[in-house]
């Protein structure tokens, strides 16, 4: 016979395992899911995402459930094993078949298969297949209880969760709810076979010309009957074969098969904008002694190399990475997970923020540490669509203890992933942790760098040194030997961990530290900045989706504050949003504003950081905190959880285009000098590429008032040389004489090439608080293109416009927003997706 795989997703119910009563089993719609989600389809839960609904929910959190379901006996011939197959138990779960204790796990992020042969070959009468899923919760506390002497420190959700290998930020976060889940959160199947390949990994190995590929495949294949087997290699691209490889193999339970091709002239993957992304495919087939085939595995591969240059310099030590030999400025988003309820996901979901990144110019997504290891939807649309992947290890802001049974399930945890998730090319980086040294540091915890010896690091009160410098190094040399290893971000070389000459940094000192003004937050950068934010409210849609009384909708109201979970957050929002803005009480408009200060915070670090790419490689990459969220909330998050960007995305997709133009005065503190007005100004102007070749153009600054928009001196035009993938200095020491032009004006930009405007740039007075935009004289005309569904904008403004910023709706897209709008530079912007029906897409502006 050959492979069968039979879904176990129909058919099984839930209880509460300490309910006895008559009516305590309920259905359960479908697996995979989670005990929330079951409790909700039967009416015993309201959706913890509206209102106050999460407090409601809590009791579920302190419960222990029991799932189960009947198995029918399946065809089964002589010799045939039949395995059960659980790809994702949440999290303390115990698994009987018959009243056989078949499977105890503590480990959400693993697998298991359990052998059931004999089970099944007992009887022909249906198997009750259970699975009682303990109370991590309590279970943790217990843990932390039998370890009074690890010092339990960390930040966010109660410490006890340190003790526990499941999803960190269901304990809650600074962005998420406590929702503590349980169940079969990923598939569940019977597996029958006589032979089934359980891994299939093929190593790419590109010559330094990149003319040659090295492809070496292996086959782990396990037998329940030995004897001679054969294993047939394809590989092959879009569906035409390249090469193949038969080998005939003895096999008594396990073993590992190898095949080697080289392929002349590859076609190599790239990340997005940079070429294509090219999968090859290798497939395996096992086939018995007849020739029947018995099972087969294929996976989708990219050629490629990746590296991480690290290297002294002038500024310290360089952090960026190469691809296929090229420098990427690797500019992007984190990732956290996007539901508390994590089976609701779906790949078609994944699919869309996969898109909404390489539409919004995003080049890299870091997979936080206090979430998941993502579904193979995930990585699989990165690797289509050419989304670099910077991957955590699932451990986030604590200092986590290393008892000998949790290192054991740590071990296990990693190999199982870094075996699942390696093919990916797409993956170029494996990272220890989330701010782990942060809290090491913070806490007082002892870190002697130079000490070398692993096993004295179990001794310390910092242990978990031992899983990320020790074993997750070890496994990930093992297992994916030409993938680069980071024990921690942010991490130095064993120096502070906000030390911006080395490695990446998390740079909070605005909004969280010492809450910098935004304008200088490219001053605050390191080599690489693999986390910064600013908060700022989702759109009107997606607030009414959690606030159920009109009453409620105001900026400060109770609901509002309870669905932001950052502490502090009234005084830090309300902090940017005074120095800098005019404020107002309706939501709507405090919605804007909140989403202007997060879109100018990211425009001015993004747009100084890709300056500092340079040629010099100051800074290697931004990945801002986050791209999205885990429910319907107030927070980081660019895109809300509906998918629906926030200003702030578009203004990062401008910045990351292929050729930008920055221009920018120098920063005049007006706290400081208690709004006393400069009497000189200097400003520089800037272009920077991710081209491979130089490109000439022309540059024309203008001088434009705020007030009219008229000119207050002649333009000032630029013949211009844009290096190759770098960035060049145009002009350097501008000078705003304001005793000669006391009125505010702005600094317009634009660059052409070929007689075409490639980029654009505006710099404003700062603070806007301090700029009347009355009466902008703007114009927004609509024209249906040329595609079905699709309206072209025409935009033009007699005076000179902020943030012009258009609606969000579900299925339409937009092709720029948060847009300034200068006299006499008319702009469009196309929207796709719309029905005739559909009234035009309202817009608001700064001002208006």
């Amino acid at each position: 016979m050959g492979f069968l795989a039979l879904p176990l997703s129909n058919g099984w119910s839930f209880k509460d395992r300490d309910d006895d009563s008559s009516d305590a089993w309920m259905p359960v719609p479908a697996i995979p899911s989670t005990v929330q989600q079951d409790l909700i389809a039967n009416k015993r839960l309201e959706d913890p995402y509206v209102g106050f609904n999460e407090l409601k929910a809590q009791w579920v959190n302190e419960k222990s459930w029991v799932y189960r379901t009947e198995l029918k006996k399946p065809d089964i011939p002589d010799g045939a094993k039949v395995v059960i197959v659980f790809d994702g138990l949440d999290t303390f779960a115990s698994v009987t078949l018959n009243g056989h204790s078949i499977l105890t796990s503590s480990n959400m992020f693993i697998g298991n298969r359990v052998d059931v042969t004999k089970l099944l070959l007992e009887s022909e009468a249906p198997h009750l297949l259970e699975i009682e899923f303990d109370c991590a919760q309590q279970k943790a506390r217990e843990l932390r209880k039998n370890c009074p002497d690890h010092k339990w420190e960390g930040f966010n959700g109660e410490m006890s969760r340190l003790a526990v290998r499941k999803a960190q930020y269901h304990w809650g976060w600074d962005w998420g709810p406590v929702i503590m889940t349980a169940g079969i959160w990923r598939d569940v199947r019977l597996e029958v076979y006589s032979a089934r390949i359980s891994d299939l990994w093929p190593q790419t190995e590109l010559d330094h010309s990149r003319k040659t590929a090295t492809i070496i495949a292996t086959a782990e294949i396990n037998t329940a009957v030995a004897g001679y087997y054969t294993a047939d290699f394809f590989l092959s691209l879009r569906g035409e074969g390249i090469a193949h490889q038969k080998f005939l193999v003895q096999i008594d339970s396990t073993k590992n098969v190898e095949a080697k091709f080289q392929v002349k002239n590859p076609e190599l993957w790239w990340p997005h904008g940079y070429g294509s992304q090219t999968l090859y495919d290798i497939s395996v087939s096992v086939s018995g002694a007849p020739g029947q085939e018995l099972h087969k595995l294929s996976k989708n591969f990219g050629i490629r190399s990746a590296e991480v240059i690290q290297q002294p310099d002038k500024h310290g030590k360089s952090f960026f990475f190469r691809i296929n030999g090229q420098d990427i400025f690797c500019g992007g988003s984190c990732w956290i997970p996007a539901d508390n309820l994590l089976p609701s996901i779906t790949r078609e979901r994944y699919r869309k923020w996969i898109a909404l990144m390489v539409n919004g110019g995003q080049t890299m997504v870091r997979v936080w540490g206090g979430g998941i290891y993502e579904d193979n939807a995930f990585y699989e649309a990165c690797d289509e669509m050419g989304v670099l992947v910077w991957q955590d290890f699932m451990f986030a802001c604590g200092n986590y203890p290393v008892w000998p049974e949790l290192l054991e399930s740590i071990q296990q945890e990693a190999t199982y992933n870094i075996c699942r998730l390696r093919h990916h090319p797409s993956i170029v980086i494996y990272v220890g942790n989330n701010e782990d040294y942060q809290v090491q540091e913070q806490t007082n915890i002892t870190y002697n760098y130079d000490d070398k010896d692993p096993e004295s690091w179990l001794k310390t009160d910092f242990p978990a040194r031992y899983i990320y410098e020790k074993l997750l190094p070890d496994a990930v040399a093992k297992l994916s030997p030409t993938t680069f290893y980071h024990p921690g971000s942010p991490w130095g070389d064993g120096k502070n961990t906000a030390d911006p000459t080395v490695g990446d940094i998390h740079q909070w000192n605005v909004w969280h530290g010492t809450q910098e003004k935004y304008q200088i937050f490219d001053t605050l950068g390191g080599r690489f900045n693999s986390e910064l934010g600013m908060e700022a409210f989702p759109h009107l849609s997606t607030i009414k989706s959690f606030v159920e009384n009109e009453s409620d909708m105001f900026p400060q109201s109770h609901v509002m504050d309870f669905h932001n979970k950052a502490d502090g957050h009234e005084r830090r929002l309300m902090t940017y949003l005074v120095e800098n803005l005019r404020i107002a009480t309706d939501l709507e408009t405090h919605i804007y504003l909140t989403q202007v200060v997060q879109a100018e915070t990211m425009m001015f670090g993004y747009r100084g950081w890709r300056r500092q790419w340079g040629n010099d490689r100051q800074c290697g990459g931004a990945l801002l905190w986050q791209i999205n969220d885990c429910w319907p909330t107030i927070s980081w998050a660019i895109v809300d959880y509906f998918q629906r960007p926030k200003p702030a995305y578009y203004t990062v997709k401008r910045v990351m285009e292929p050729i930008v133009v920055g221009v920018c005065r120098e920063h005049h503190d007006w706290s400081v000098v208690h709004a006393r007005p400069p009497t000189k100004t200097k400003y520089e102007i800037w272009v920077a590429s991710s081209l491979r070749e130089v490109q000439n153009g022309t540059l024309e600054l203008r001088f434009l008032s705020v007030a009219n928009g008229q000119s207050i001196r002649p333009p000032s035009v630029y013949n211009v040389t844009i290096p190759a993938n770098g960035s060049a200095t145009i002009v350097s020491d501008g000078i705003i004489d304001h005793l000669t032009h006391p009125e505010p004006y702005v600094l317009a930009v634009r660059l052409w090439i070929d007689g075409r405007v490639v980029a654009r740039d505006v710099d404003w007075p700062q603070p806007f608080k301090y700029l009347d935009f009355a009466d902008r004289g703007l114009v927004v005309k609509a024209e249906n293109g040329i595609k079905s569904g699709e309206q072209i904008l025409t935009i033009n403004a007699l005076r000179p416009v902020k943030c012009l910023v258009f609606e969000e709706r579900d299925g339409v897209q937009i092709s720029d927003s948060a847009m300034d709008i200068m006299p006499g530079d008319q702009q469009t912007v196309t929207v796709s997706g719309l029905t005739g029906s559909e009234l035009p897409l309202k817009y608001r502006y700064l001002g208006q």
